[in-house]
């Protein structure tokens, strides 16, 4: 053979040599591409249900705290209730003390409302 077929024949060689890792390169970069959508694909999922069960138990803890504002609540009315009282006691225990004063500031007290209801 002649120097001019033999460097055509490699030629085509290696090009057919390029083409074979072209092909095989395609393939690979195909099968990367699916091995990282499946994982993308379970991340989410794994994702989906990591974010559905903080909010089942975000609601839980929810309900949870609305069970017991009931509660809560009848305790800070008994405590309101209590100190309304112990004042009550106390206003009536300055009133048997001093029963003039008392009966002074009662009387100056309603003088200025009726004063401040008629302007």
């Amino acid at each position: 053979m002649s120097d001019k077929s033999l460097s055509t024949e490699h030629v085509k060689e290696s090009l057919g040599e390029a083409g074979s890792h072209l092909k095989s390169a395609a393939s690979a970069a195909g099968d990367a591409i699916k091995s990282a959508a499946s994982a993308v694909s379970d991340e989410l999922k794994l994702g989906k249900a990591n974010v559905k069960a903080e909010l089942a138990d975000s609601a839980l803890a929810g309900i949870d705290a609305a069970e017991y504002t009931g509660d809560a609540a009848r305790e800070q009315m008994d405590a309101l209730m209590d100190k309304g009282r112990d004042l009550l006691d106390s206003a009536a225990g300055l009133i048997r003390e001093r029963p003039l004063a008392s009966f002074g500031v009662a009387f100056a007290t309603g003088w200025l409302i009726a004063k401040l209801i008629r302007k």
